[in-house]
């Protein structure tokens, strides 16, 4: 439940993070953000670079934040599982040896 809840979350912030990426103008003349010169009367002169800037470096933490910590609670969930336990139970003997 709480990992479904998490993964859901971990989703709307990689979708985020590609949008605010989009509109963020390039160096390059590369991006949604280059088509108009909208942003600039929106966000003021500068064109909220410095907005977008910031929300990508929070999203981007949270991102790699969110990634360590699903990986730990997958883990630790695989960890405890019902399958792996079974899987321990049963171990092989070895054969005895002819001589």
């Amino acid at each position: 439940m709480l990992y479904g809840l998490l993964l859901t979350i971990f989703v709307f912030i990689c979708f985020l993070l590609f949008v605010v990426i989009l509109v963020q103008k390039g160096k390059g003349s590369v991006g949604i953000g280059h088509i108009g010169g909208g942003t600039q009367m929106l966000f003021g002169g500068s064109g909220g670079q410095n907005i977008f800037e910031k929300i990508t470096w929070v999203l981007v933490a949270l991102f790699m934040f969110g990634s360590l910590g699903l990986s730990i609670l997958r883990t630790k969930g695989s960890l405890t599982s019902k399958y792996a336990s079974k899987l321990t139970k049963t171990t092989a003997k070895p054969a005895p040896l002819k001589k």
